[in-house]
């Protein structure tokens, strides 16, 4: 996905920054200078490394994390990742992306940490203490469980996932990710990079 995007967006400065925090810092700096609109996107615990060593502010910069800390760091709740990031940034919101590998679309949160998923993809919450309870709407405000996703873009391949994500639903159909369940494994693309 990013590599399309950066394929798509045809600038000098677009591309992958793996290992590469001072050059990124480099072309963020240079970007910001000249008032260009760029979106920084990247897994949280990279995210916050790179907030650690190389705190800036971002005023033209879109930052989104994709999510997950993937064993690399101590496990956060989102609103403290973002409230780092914000921090660490000068930036007023921070925008996430949630899919994985085995689906083909995903959600996206615009800054205050409720996704919106498209039509054809659909969040359902599993009670926490039992897997065969399953809610695919809220009767208050909203619902708290493990994660379901229904993706029908998924035709040839599996289109239900059961993650072991806690979140909200809420009433709409959009969802609040609160992070991994205690004790679940490691998951993410991000694994098979070193």
């Amino acid at each position: 996905m990013v590599n399309q995007l950066i394929t798509e967006s045809m600038h000098e400065k677009s591309g992958f920054y793996l290992n590469e925090f001072k050059k990124l810092a480099q072309t963020l700096n240079i970007l910001e200078a000249t008032g260009q609109k760029t979106l920084l996107i990247g897994v949280t615990f990279a995210l916050l490394d790179f907030a650690e060593q190389y705190a800036m502010p971002l005023k033209t910069t879109t930052i989104m994390e994709t999510g997950g800390m993937k064993g690399r760091r101590e496990e956060m709740v989102r609103s403290q990742v973002h409230a780092v990031l914000k921090q660490s940034f000068g930036v007023q919101s921070v925008h996430s992306e949630y899919g994985m590998t085995e689906l083909l679309s995903q959600a996206y949160s615009q800054g205050e940490g409720i996704f919106e998923v498209p039509q054809w993809m659909k969040i359902l919450i599993r009670d926490e203490d039992d897997p065969f309870a399953v809610h695919s709407s809220v009767k208050s405000n909203k619902l708290r469980g493990k994660i379901n996703i229904i993706d029908l873009a998924n035709i040839y391949s599996c289109s239900f996932i059961a993650t072991d994500d806690l979140g909200y639903l809420y009433e709409n159909g959009s969802f609040e990710l609160l992070g991994r369940a205690d004790n679940s494994d490691i998951r993410g693309c991000s694994l098979l990079v070193l």
